[in-house]
């Protein structure tokens, strides 16, 4: 019988560690809230052959993972440790690759106007998150095209990367201010301001 992405999640080598052994663990630890994941410290167990692309879809053994609510709970014991990605669980920590940044936000949300504003982000395995002080936006830009690349941090070292739509959604909202003695065209979110591009670069600053 021919596999399909969901069957995948319960294939996987019985002499390591399964898809199938991690997600009844997270089950398990998530029974009471969220898994505290970053309370835990078991012993790495090895890699499992398991990616998150950049548009944020999840593969396991080389086939998509076809269950959202199957990706929600793996995402809920995700963590990163230094620039690696892992599984975590009360018994066990496993490496995945991640090929960007492990959620995307899908959407935003803007509250309130000027330095009073908020964007609150949807990502899409169902977190939300306001940017701020906390959970920073960041831009990077590519060196060769100039392409920038956003995030804005969810939760404990883990970025979103906002999607073009929403993104340029935002863009619309943005003002220039004046930071150290240089004009930056950014985003006001809970109090604070994320720099995206130097105004000069613009040229309407």
């Amino acid at each position: 019988m021919a596999k399909t992405p969901d069957t995948e999640v319960n294939a996987g080598a019985a002499s390591g560690p399964t898809a199938e052994g991690l997600a009844a663990a997270a089950r398990s630890a998530g029974q009471k809230g969220p898994p505290p994941v970053h309370l835990w410290n078991p012993p790495f167990c090895g890699d499992l052959d398991m990616e998150i692309r950049r548009d944020g879809t999840w593969f396991y053994l080389g086939t998509p993972i076809g269950r959202p609510a199957l990706v929600k709970l793996f995402s809920s014991i995700l963590r990163k440790d230094g620039e690696a990605y892992f599984l975590v669980t009360p018994v066990e920590k496993v490496g995945i690759r991640v090929e960007d940044a492990p959620f995307v936000a899908v959407d935003a949300e803007v509250s309130g106007t000027g330095r009073a504003q908020d964007l609150t982000f949807t990502t899409h395995v169902g977190d939300s998150v306001t940017a701020g002080p906390e959970h920073p936006i960041r831009v990077e830009r590519d060196a060769a095209t100039g392409e920038p690349s956003p995030y804005v941090l969810v939760r404990a070292n883990l970025e979103a990367l906002i999607d073009r739509k929403t993104f340029y959604r935002l863009v619309e909202r943005g003002v220039h201010e004046d930071q150290g003695g240089t004009s930056w065209f950014g985003l006001w979110s809970g109090g604070a301001f994320f720099k995206v591009i130097p105004s000069a670069e613009l040229g309407d600053g």
